[in-house]
């Protein structure tokens, strides 16, 4: 497989399997950061179901010094990043081959494979790391039994860490000591993993469902410690989750969880030993916010449920990524809502998860880089890590649930475990699985059908008409689904659908659905026999389904819960939007209330010629509605936090065939000052309710109560901005200096910001000495001021003084992504300039990334890919931008795949 300046695509439709099969691998690595010596024994057959052929070894960035068959010198030659054995013994009988290379890991600034991170050795395999690290078989269907040993100076590199349990350790002369560690279980190269450095541990010994006593360990950087009791949590839950939930144990002796802060992904599921990103490990109450707490529950248990769900049983090949990432998504996201407690806590993790969906899954799928969650080809593999093939994913995994039940899911995965456990599939076998143990479900029924998801690219639209027949007391609904064209895809077939119902009358009561007997399409009853909430299974291009027994137009409540990844056209009147805001029962469809009703206002007002500035967007009725949301004495402080959040600029955009970003900025930050300024006497009242919460605890009631009160102050604090009041503002500078937590503190420090309030300044100043020392709050910091409000275009000026403080480092991904990316993928108001600027600035930025670090640089290149939908001058302006990063000759494969899909036509 070509790297360096490979033009050709693989594909999916080539998939082959490996000539030759790996047993057992015995790794000894000599670790320096000039020059790291690799030893590399493997135990490898001829595979006898392909026919004979050369043995073809990926590496990249390595240097050759010994290759041995059978302990003999052998023949062999480069061609590219490949090391080609043909001279190998004939016959299915396995053959011994020994390769010696030595690497640089600490001039690896890519951070794949084997670097070093302020003196600490780490890897990162996956996808094609391990090619970094020694000349090997790089793909996930080759698995093998790996021992490995490492030796290092003793003072330098205290703790040697590898996969699995650890057999022997000792020490070697000159300082020295060794480990060697042992995996007893079959894994692909790229969950390979090894660290190598000074660090301390929080320890903890469970003792699981099977009786078993398992070591949980995170090792951290010594002062670091204090801030590791969350995680640990998050993980004996996470476990405890599993063996509960799916019957699924710790199969390791131990279990290893490493933090750093240079790493280019949020964490690795290493078999045993993963690989986390500081910004997921570490917190406390002085210097984490409720945010934080929340990623790192949900990531630590993503990372620990993967030891089943992508180690146990893993892909075949990378275009099954979703295999992995989707259900395993779909289980931290299970989790986390279990861990939430309260059904209304249950909803809002829900809407959260939505709302990453809808943000920035559908953006995807309707721009130059859609894909289907199961590829069909790739440039560059690292680029297909992506919000559709993790987020939509889960989504598809969540469809099966729903069509085939609770039970009958839990029946699937029992299946799929005992089916091909220690094997490497597809995403045909995992449906397959939970298909096959549910025989008389739709999903059954309709399995080819519903694997289009699969196949097919974009966010299917799905369009609801009714009718309503007064004499045959008789409603109607039909629906019509249809999917937009995408890159290579121009017509699609029908999708299975699921979309829940329930309907309500104009007083927000709830209606029982009696389905007609002559309804023509089948409809499955949920409960009793008249339910309250039906689902409904769209197969066709148009179903109609009718309910009898209704007294007038029932209001509809479509896809409760948000049953499918769809975009839903129905044209609901603002009277049913309002009856649903304040009554439906399903707390996904009342959020969407809101949603629309506010969308509907702003896109409104975007298209017409009125003046943006002091507008009056919203209309009264909405006023009205938001205010009894707030006010409402049974709603979760957390609910109303998201009720009241505006659509952001993105989603909006998105909206519109023709985009002005300023326009939408500007309509935006209207709205905002609108609902400060109607809404002040709800705020005052809303900030001394929950202001207090007496101890920090990260759990959901409080989290929430602390975010509504934060809300609250930044809409005293905007509208202080438009009255000349100094109270709030002042107020507010002393809750950043006083606040018990950061979470307080933060919404303190970012409510002065957003307000630009002159206070801001000085805040920011006490908020940096305070936490000049901790890394991931001065990330924060980076991040506010880069995706603060623009006034008068001093964003972009800020953002270049800033990338040359003292504290910003361009190699270091979290920081690059604090400053550059809060810019230029999180602030379209100050992004999208007139006279271009910004876009030159992330031309800059990606070019001089993509030297360093392409992964980075790829993701960072993807903030323009939409700029077919912009309005001129900015259309002409990106697209030169993009043109010019295009134009470089040594552009990486990452950022020539993003940039070339984005220019074509």
């Amino acid at each position: 497989m070509l790297r360096e300046g490979q033009t050709s695509v693989i594909r999916r439709e080539d998939y082959a399997p490996p000539a030759y099969l790996i047993d057992t691998v015995d790794l000894c690595f000599d670790l320096d950061p000039a020059k790291t010596r690799v030893l590399n024994r493997m135990r490898v057959r001829r595979n006898p179901d392909v026919p004979a052929q050369p043995l073809r070894l990926d590496g990249e960035e390595l240097n050759l010094a010994r290759v041995l068959v059978n302990g003999a010198g052998t023949s062999f030659k480069l061609e590219g990043n490949q090391l080609v054995l043909e001279s190998l013994p004939e016959g299915p009988e396995p053959f011994e081959l020994e390769i010696f290379t030595t690497c640089a890991p600490a001039k690896n600034t890519q951070l794949s494979g084997l670097y070093v991170s302020e003196g600490t050795f780490f890897t990162q395999c996956e996808a094609e790391g391990f090619r970094r690290i020694t000349y090997f078989l790089d793909r996930p269907d080759v698995m093998a039994s790996y021992t490995v040993t490492l030796r290092a100076d003793r003072a330098q590199y205290p703790v040697l860490l590898s996969n699995g349990n650890l057999v022997e350790q000792g020490e070697l002369e000159g300082g020295r000591h060794f480990a060697r560690w042992v995996d007893p279980h079959r894994k692909p190269c790229y969950l390979f993993a090894l660290v190598a450095g000074k660090l301390v541990a929080r320890e903890q010994r469970i003792v699981s469902r099977l009786g078993k006593e398992h070591l949980l360990q995170i090792y951290v950087r010594a002062g670091d410690l204090d801030k590791t009791e969350h995680a640990m949590n998050s993980l004996m839950a996470a476990i405890a989750w599993d063996e509960v939930r799916f019957g699924l144990s710790l199969d390791l002796e131990r279990f290893m969880i490493v933090a750093t802060s240079d790493f280019n992904m949020g964490a690795m599921e290493n078999k045993g030993l993963n690989i986390f990103n500081t910004k997921y490990v570490l917190a406390n109450p002085a210097t984490a916010t409720d945010t934080d707490y929340a990623h790192i529950e949900s990531v630590v248990a993503h990372e620990y449920f993967h030891n089943w769900t992508g180690n146990r049983v893993t892909c075949r090949d990378w275009f099954q990524l979703s295999l992995k990432e989707g259900l395993t998504v779909y289980r931290d996201q299970e989790f986390s809502q279990d861990m939430a407690g309260s059904p209304s806590a249950r909803a809002v993790r829900r809407i959260e998860d939505v709302r990453v969906l809808r943000t920035l899954q559908f953006a995807e799928d309707s721009g130059p880089m859609a894909h289907p969650v199961r590829p069909d080809q790739y440039l560059e593999i690292n680029n297909f890590y992506t919000v559709t093939v993790y987020e939509k994913g889960a989504e598809l995994v969540r469809m099966m649930h729903t069509l085939v039940g609770t039970e009958g899911f839990a029946a699937g995965m029992k299946l799929y475990f005992e089916r091909h456990d220690g094997q490497a599939v597809t995403v045909d076998d995992f449906a397959a699985a939970i298909a096959d143990a549910n025989p008389d479900s739709e999903l059954a029924r309709r399995l080819p059908q519903f694997m289009r998801w699969y196949s097919q690219a974009g966010t299917p639209h799905v369009s609801a008409e009714t009718h309503f027949d007064p004499a045959a007391r008789r409603w109607t609904l039909k629906l019509s689904q249809s999917c937009p064209p995408t890159p290579g895809q121009p017509h699609k077939e029908p999708f299975v659908i699921p979309v829940r119902l329930a309907l309500f009358d104009r007083d927000g009561q709830p209606l029982p659905l009696r389905v007609s007997a002559d309804a023509g399409a089948a409809a499955e009853t949920t409960g009793e026999a008249a339910p309250l909430e039906r689902l409904l299974v769209l197969t066709e291009r148009e179903q109609t389904f009718h309910f009898d027994g209704l007294d007038a137009p029932p209001v509809p409540s479509l896809l409760r819960g948000f049953s499918a990844p769809i975009v839903l056209d129905f044209d609901y009147t603002d009277e049913e939007l309002l009856i649903l805001l304040a009554h439906d029962s399903d707390p996904f469809n009342r959020w969407e209330a809101a949603q629309r009703l506010v969308t509907r206002r702003a896109l409104d007002f975007i298209r017409s010629d009125a003046e943006a500035k002091d507008a009056k967007v919203l209309d009264p009725a909405t006023l009205e509605a938001l205010r009894s949301v707030l006010r409402h004495p049974a709603l979760d402080a957390a609910f109303k936090e998201l009720v009241l959040t505006l659509p952001a600029e993105t989603w909006l955009a998105e909206q519109l065939d023709v985009v002005d970003p300023q326009r939408v900025h500007a309509v935006r930050e209207a709205m905002r000052e609108q609902l400060a300024l109607d809404l002040h006497h709800d705020w005052v009242w809303a900030w001394e309710q929950h202001r207090d919460n007496g101890a920090y605890r990260p759990d959901a009631r409080s989290a929430g109560r602390r975010a509504l009160a934060g809300m609250a102050l930044t809409m005293l604090c905007v509208a202080a901005r438009e009255t000349g009041d100094v109270v709030w503002p002042g107020k507010t500078y002393q809750r950043v200096k006083d606040a018990t937590n950061m979470t307080d503190r933060f919404h303190a420090l970012s409510a002065l910001v957003t307000a630009g309030h002159a206070l801001a300044e000085p805040a920011l100043q006490h908020f940096y000495a305070m936490f000049r020392h901790e890394p991931l709050v001065i990330d924060k910091w980076f991040a506010l001021q880069a995706g603060a409000p623009d006034r008068g275009g001093d964003v972009l000026p800020l953002v270049r003084q800033l990338m040359q403080h003292p504290d910003f480092n361009l190699r270091n991904p979290n920081r690059a992504r604090s400053l550059i990316f809060s810019y230029c993928n999180a602030n379209p108001g100050a992004f999208h300039r007139a006279d271009a600027a910004g876009y030159v600035f992330w031309s800059e930025r990606v070019l001089e990334l993509d030297a360093i670090n392409p992964q980075v640089a790829a993701r960072l290149a993807r903030a323009l890919e939409r700029w077919k939908k912009l309005a001129e001058p900015w259309r002409s302006a990106a697209r030169e931008a993009i043109a010019r990063v295009a134009a470089k000759p040594d552009l990486s494969n990452d950022v020539r795949e993003v940039v070339t899909r984005a220019l074509a036509d």
